[in-house]
């Protein structure tokens, strides 16, 4: 369970805090945090005069301490959200006016995205004694363990490849995924597994041919595949674009030259050093085979100079499809 569940379990038991302060760069749990708030915490009834919604940019943080000293009507709790609370960063250390005597009655919620305050400051030591709750970015290994675990809150479960496909296709941002995957679960009947075919059929993102393929076509020296692959890449260039490509590829390869740097090649060890499912490790196994530690910081060498290319530097006239011809032939012999 991650930090930002555990505090909507903290709110489902009764256990409240006076004011919840929910920062950092990863927005998805912030609004998760906070419209469980907004949805649960007071009746249809009660939000009717108990219940604020405001943003940083229409308030002044005065007024919102004002707006917070007020006493609930008819309920035993007043609820106020601050959303967009960045838009605030200036004059938000004002609020530790506040946060050191909140009125018992009040349940301030402040989002405050995309950064966070000084923890040197009074405001983020006085935070301390409520709920201060810093969303980080996930990493590409976290969101594939995230994944299987937020549809399990939904019935569901899902196979290592198909998670592996959203990852590339949808990248880390949780928004983007949650949102394809609420899509699924309005489609699907509870209790089945997500495969490359349901992603495939509902999403739209091609089982044969994707960012993850190509790698495989790669790891099996299979250059009949991997040119296919970027042939499709080249006719649908607006759902491929160059550099989330050239990304994976260069992760992919940096990759295999960590697996040859690692001495304990247990299944275990290296998908915890390599930061993949256990399930890929005997891809990684296979292609380490293929392209030992010379031609691996060669081919990282190559991806670095397309990446170079892409961006218009010495790459004259070529197109999109012989810019990674180029670099697939490069990267197999």
């Amino acid at each position: 369970m991650n930090e930002a569940q555990q505090i909507i379990t903290q709110i489902q038991k009764g256990n409240l805090s006076s004011v919840y302060f929910l920062m950092g760069d990863e927005p998805f749990f912030i609004d998760m945090i906070s419209n469980y708030i907004e949805e649960n915490l007071l009746s249809e009834m009660e939000k009717a005069f108990n219940q604020m919604v405001v943003y940083g940019k229409d308030i002044a943080v005065d007024t919102l301490i004002n707006y917070a000293r007020e006493f609930p009507m008819g309920a035993e709790k007043r609820v106020i959200i601050v959303k967009e609370a960045q838009e605030l960063s200036r004059t938000i250390e004002q609020l530790s006016v506040y946060v050191e005597n909140p009125t018992p009655t009040t349940i301030l919620v402040i989002c405050y995205k995309y950064g966070k305050i000084d923890a040197r400051k009074k405001l983020a030591k006085e935070l301390k004694k409520y709920v201060l709750f810093e969303s980080k970015k996930l990493y590409e290994n976290q969101v594939a363990t995230w994944i299987p675990s937020y549809l399990k809150t939904k019935g569901y479960s899902i196979s290592p490849v198909a998670i592996q496909l959203l990852v590339d296709f949808l990248g880390t941002d949780l928004n983007r995924i949650a949102n394809e995957l609420n899509k699924l679960s309005i489609i699907l009947p509870q209790n089945i597994e997500i495969t490359p075919d349901v992603i495939e059929k509902n999403i739209g993102i091609s089982k044969e041919f994707n960012v993850f393929e190509l790698q495989n076509a790669l790891g099996n020296r299979d250059e009949v595949k991997a040119v296919r692959i970027v042939k499709y890449f080249s006719e649908n260039q607006r759902d491929n674009p160059l550099p989330p490509i050239i990304a994976n590829l260069y992760n992919y390869f940096e990759k295999l030259l960590i697996y040859h740097g690692t001495n304990d090649k247990t299944e275990a060890n290296l998908a915890k050093v390599l930061k993949v499912n256990p399930y890929f490790v005997k891809d990684y196994r296979l292609a380490s085979q293929y392209y030992p530690m010379k031609k691996v910081s060669q081919n990282i060498a190559c991806i670095r100079q397309t990446d170079v290319k892409s961006k218009g530097v010495n790459s004259g006239t070529i197109s999109y499809e012989d810019l990674l011809k180029e670099l697939i032939i490069q990267l197999i012999r």
